[in-house]
């Protein structure tokens, strides 16, 4: 796992709820890493929903979104968390998924009940290479 970004100062540091919720996604995605798919959806609400926007797919209840996931026919070879920010009940993590070789860059938005979630919206994106026009206003990232 990468970066693990912190309440900023001068907000009044997390809350208790916040570390909770903060540990699980932590659990979560380090278990998610891991293959380990009963650890991975623990985090989730019976009844959560988690969509992807991109395809147009809904998934309803905790048992579907593992039995979708553990389906998958391309099963990730690598997982890097690159941060976690949140407040509240609000969290996102942006994070790097590699399949058959190849990196997707993928944003989870998960919206907390407690320190479960309720509510999962994913994004997925393939890497492409930055037009020349931009060079001289950019920095290449790592």
């Amino acid at each position: 796992m990468a970066t693990s970004e912190r309440i900023p100062k001068g907000s009044g540091g997390a809350t208790a709820g916040e570390r909770e919720i903060r540990g699980a996604l932590e659990q979560h995605w380090a278990a998610s890493a891991a293959g380990d798919v009963e650890t991975e959806h623990d985090i989730y609400l019976d009844d959560a929903i988690c969509d992807y926007p991109q395809s147009g797919e809904r998934i309803h209840g905790r048992r579907n979104i593992q039995a979708l996931r553990s389906h998958h026919p391309g099963k990730p070879g690598g997982f890097t968390v690159r941060r976690i920010v949140g407040h509240g009940k609000l969290w996102v993590t942006e994070y790097v998924i590699t399949y058959q070789g190849k990196p997707v860059y993928t944003v989870s938005i998960m919206e907390f009940a407690g320190s479960r979630a309720a509510h999962e919206t994913q994004y997925f994106a393939d890497p492409f290479e930055a037009p020349a026009w931009r060079a001289q206003w950019v920095e290449r990232m790592g």
